[in-house]
């Protein structure tokens, strides 16, 4: 899993980066809630603490919800009924109280990202991630600004990763019917372009196109 942490206390953030690295998951945390808000696109999950040296949680939480459906899982010292009951009103998938068992930690997370990510949750190749549910697409961190019919083609893509698709295979995906050769080429510049370098798009001479990174 990918988990993004945000926690504000550095002794509890050290020994959850080391046990959850330790599982063979990557973590990257952080107390800052701007900075957490950068880190979502590559996040599979949130750990998020209630209290923030800048904020509280349940703000945070809102953020992250107006922007995506990562599941989150927070964290509170409060066992307060009423604090649960807001976080999960306000967005959070699960929540547990401190202290607890890594192996607890371990386990909702595992709970959470299997029933949030279904079979066509994610379209990932090398660097590249496309959410088809969220009309999303990132190449490393970076969010790529699509016109719909250029995400459509990197769906098409990215549904068959190093696979020569013709033209006529990517029309009939992408439009449902032949168009003009000349509009494919168009979206495929535009996508070409957005995707940046090395471009993972390659035309392969009298048969179509295929993805493809080293």
């Amino acid at each position: 899993m990918r988990v993004l942490l945000v926690e504000d206390d550095p002794g509890v953030r050290e020994a959850l980066e080391l046990g959850l690295a330790l599982e063979g998951h990557e973590v990257r945390s952080t107390e800052n809630p701007k900075e957490a808000l950068s880190l979502l696109p590559w996040a599979e999950v949130v750990v998020l603490d209630v209290l923030l040296p800048e904020g509280d949680g349940f703000s945070l939480l809102k953020e992250i919800r107006a922007r995506s459906e990562v599941p989150v899982l927070m964290l509170t010292a409060l066992d307060a009924v009423e604090w649960r009951v807001k976080g999960l009103r306000e967005g959070a998938d699960d929540y547990l109280v401190k202290p607890y068992s890594l192996s607890e930690l371990l386990a909702r997370l595992e709970a959470l990202v299997r029933r949030t990510k279904g079979p066509s949750e994610v379209l990932a190749y090398k660097d590249l991630r496309l959410y088809p549910k969220r009309m999303e697409a990132f190449r490393g961190e970076r969010r790529l600004s699509l016109p719909p019919k250029a995400f459509l083609l990197l769906k098409a893509f990215l549904e068959s990763p190093e696979e020569v698709l013709s033209k006529e295979a990517l029309m009939h995906r992408v439009w449902g019917e032949e168009v003009e050769p000349a509009t494919l080429e168009v979206h495929l510049s535009l996508l070409r372009k957005a995707l940046g370098e090395p471009n993972p798009i390659q035309t392969v001479r009298g048969y179509g196109y295929r993805l493809f990174l080293p």
